[in-house]
This record gives structure tokens, C-alpha cells and sequence, in this order.
């Protein structure tokens, strides 16, 4: 199926929709607070006020003006997109439907209070909290690593600055150069997304350096899309990319950012560009707020409450949620759900049964588009897979060309259900 701008935003209908019961003249307007201005935050900051038709007060608290995507980030970085294409104002939010955007960073939540407190000074009271704060990286995940030698050793594992920064270095790499990966250990956000990033900055070097080698250490013995990605990199970049496994040592890794080194099982390899992909967990305000166990945030998949706090809802990557993969189509379909429990909760509207739905694209090569992707729905237990689908290896071009088209018309969709 091909999914254009307005099909995608079509899929939410059944999720949200909701009979929004009317304000009483002179009482209060419930409050939802939202941190996070992403995938999940921005949309469903924009469902509940959008559906509520002014009944609830919503303000969305996000540090960054401008939001760059993490997903079409790869395509960035293998030349395929412009940076300002995957930027994104929240002006529409506010100037369309009503969203009270407030950029700065939220530092603390007295949940018995019900307040959350701003970098900036001052407290924001709620009667239901929105928390979609995306992924931070796991301490000491990586030895020899930490955020303070992300200049040195990018993640480029959240939108902007650090895409930037990792573009540049594998431009500036010497003829014949190295880039080496340090690839994640599960879970983490975007399964395909380190695979395919491997493969845009295979078809930029080739371009451009084509002598140039690729390295991946990695922890896991398989990953998304294998049988995909391994196919495309024979067929396009023979010889370039070398993947070494946990059979190999690749779960045995340190770096040094001030040598540019990676100890890889005791062998030292010379990095032009070390690409280092922590392991991950929950945004930091999920651990301030107490509702983690472990790296992530529980969740009720049915209206994505958290199950530490009735009155916290947790959207996308922060999320133990069960069988959907961490992704910007997933949080999207989250926020939706949870949009709709929101306003069911605070203006007496109707909620419907949650169903999910989720698709990774990749692009491997000119045109050469693959997908992987399923439906679901919640159980007691958590958001449980009903079927799925995956692209195979051997399809023509012709089939890879429009699941590249399809993608377009996803990013398009779902930015401007994201935006307005």
C-alpha cells in the first residue's frame, strides 16, 4: 500500500477519536503538561488539544526551537536530504491549535504535588503529565566513552548538532580512511538505524573515497533487516564493510577519543571517524519523575499510563511497552492512543480500544528502499504483536524504488501530524 501525506494521518482517526464533552461555563480548564517535543510529544500535544476543542489547557515544555528528526537524520548524512528538511518549528502548535509551547528543560516532578519544575525557575501545575523524552545513554556503556567525547566521537543518535558534526568528520576523512561503528546492544531506538546508516555513509564514501573501509563492532548476533542490509552492501559496496560480531569480540570494545583507537577483543584499530552508539535507556526526566525500573519506563499499553503513576503517561522510546520496536512511527501511534485516554479521562469524551501500528524504512542505496513493520494491540500484559511484514531479498528495482517513494510520503504524513 502506498502511504501518501493524507492516508497517514488517516490512520490515527480511529484511535483519537473522541466526543469532546463541553467546558462548563466559569470552571477551570483541566491541565496536561508535555515534555518532549518529538514523535510522541508533539503529537500528542496537538491530538489533545485539537480533539478537545479547547476544553483542556495544553502546554508542551521543550528545550529545542527547532526539532530535528532522528529518523531521515541517515538520510542526511549519505546526501540524499537537505538538514532544513528534516528541521521542524512547533509555531503551528501554538498559532493554530492553541498549544502553550514553553522551551525550557524540565528538571523535577513532585508527583504528590502534581507540578514539574523548569531549568528556568517556577513550577507548572498538571492534572495529567505527558512524558515522551526519547533516550539518554547508559553510563560506562562503552569504555573510554561518555558524553563529554561526543565532539570527538559522535553518537549523531539524536537529531541536530551531532548529525552535523558526524557528516562532517566522514567528509573530512583521508583518502582510504576508517570509519568504525560501535554499534548498540538491544533494546535501543530504531532497530535498522545504525544498518542504515552504515549503508548512507557507504554510498557517500564510495562517491567520494572509495578506497575508504567500514568497521562495526557489534554486540548482537543479529540484528533488523540482516538478511536486507547484508544483501545490499554486497551488491553496492563489495569489499568496504566489515561486521565483526560477538563470535569475534565485537561485544568487547573500548575507545580512547583522545587517540582515536577502539580495542576491539585486543586488537587496536586506527579511526579516522569512531561513530559510538551507547546503550540506552529512558529519557533522565523518567528517573527523576520515579517511574522507571531498570533503564525504561513501564507503561499500561492500553492508555500508555505509566504503572508506577496513574497520572503519567510515557510515549515512544522511554516506553516498556512490550513488542513495538522503538521508533518515531511507533511514538506517533502511541501518542495517539494516549490522546485519546487523556481527554477520556479529564473532559468525560469516549475512548476507544488501543491499536497500534508501526513501520521501519530504510534506504540502502539510490532508490533502494526496504520496510519492515506489524500491527498491535493491548493486553493486561502489554502491546502485543497481531502480524507484520518485511521486505525480501531478490525484489526489483522497481518494487525498492516506490518503498522509497512510500517512504517520502510517511515523512511528509507524519511531520505534519507531528507539527500542523
Amino acid at each position: 500500500m502506498r502511504l501518501n501525506r493524507r492516508r497517514f494521518i488517516g490512520t490515527g482517526v480511529a484511535a483519537s477519536a473522541t466526543l469532546a464533552a463541553p467546558m462548563v461555563m466559569g470552571q477551570a480548564r483541566p491541565r496536561v503538561i508535555v515534555v518532549g517535543g518529538g514523535a510522541g510529544g508533539a503529537t500528542a500535544a496537538r491530538y489533545i488539544a485539537k480533539d478537545s476543542q479547547g476544553a483542556v489547557d495544553v502546554t508542551l515544555v521543550e528545550p529545542t526551537r527547532t526539532y530535528y528528526t532522528c529518523f531521515f537524520s541517515n538520510l542526511y548524512i549519505g546526501g540524499f536530504r537537505e538538514l532544513g528538511s528534516i528541521a521542524h518549528s512547533y509555531g503551528t502548535l501554538a498559532s493554530e491549535y492553541g498549544v502553550n509551547v514553553v522551551h525550557d528543560w524540565v528538571v523535577g516532578v513532585d508527583r504528590d504535588a502534581k507540578t514539574v519544575a523548569l531549568a528556568g525557575g517556577g513550577a507548572l501545575p498538571y492534572d495529567r503529565l505527558v512524558l515522551s523524552p526519547g533516550i539518554d545513554f547508559v553510563d560506562g556503556a562503552v569504555p573510554g566513552w561518555d558524553v563529554s567525547a561526543q565532539n570527538a566521537m559522535p553518537h549523531a543518535y539524536k537529531g541536530g548538532s551531532q548529525t552535523e558534526l558526524l557528516k562532517a568528520q566522514i567528509e573530512a576523512m583521508p583518502e582510504g580512511g576508517t570509519y568504525v561503528m560501535v554499534a548498540p546492544p538491544n533494546p535501543f531506538r530504531c532497530p535498522p538505524g545504525p544498518y542504515e546508516r552504515i549503508s548512507m555513509v557507504a554510498h557517500k564514501l564510495k562517491a567520494e573515497n572509495p578506497t575508504a573501509k567500514i568497521i562495526i563492532a557489534d554486540p548482537k548476533a543479529n540484528f533488523s533487516k540482516q538478511g536486507l542490509f547484508e544483501e545490499g552492501w554486497q551488491k553496492h559496496y563489495s569489499g568496504m564493510i566489515t561486521r565483526i560480531g560477538p563470535d569475534f569480540g565485537g561485544e568487547n570494545v573500548t575507545v580512547d577519543p583522545a587517540a582515536m583507537t577502539v580495542d576491539i577483543d585486543g586488537e587496536i584499530v586506527k579511526a579516522d571517524v569512531c561513530n559510538v552508539i551507547p546503550a540506552q535507556k529512558a529519557g533522565r526526566i523518567c528517573e527523576i519523575a520515579g517511574i522507571t525500573e531498570g533503564n525504561w519506563a513501564p507503561v499500561d499499553g492500553h492508555t500508555m499510563q505509566s504503572r508506577v503513576d496513574e497520572n503519567i503517561h510515557v510515549l515512544g522510546d522511554a516506553t516498556n511497552q512490550g513488542d513495538m520496536p522503538k521508533s518515531g512511527f511507533s511514538a506517533n501511534s502511541q501518542a495517539k492512543v494516549a490522546a485519546t485516554a487523556v481527554r477520556a479521562a479529564l473532559t468525560g469524551s469516549r475512548a476507544f480500544p488501543a491499536k497500534f501500528s508501526n513501520t521501519c524504512w530504510s534506504l540502502i542505496n539510490a532508490e533502494d528502499g526496504v520496510k519492515v513493520g506489524a500491527t498491535y494491540e493491548a493486553t493486561d500484559e502489554k502491546i502485543v504483536k497481531v502480524d507484520g511484514f518485511i521486505s525480501q531479498t531478490g525484489e526489483d528495482a522497481d518494487l525498492r524504488r516506490a518503498t522509497y517513494q512510500e517512504s517520502l510520503g510517511w515523512y511528509s504524513g507524519i511531520t505534519s501530524d507531528m507539527f500542523g
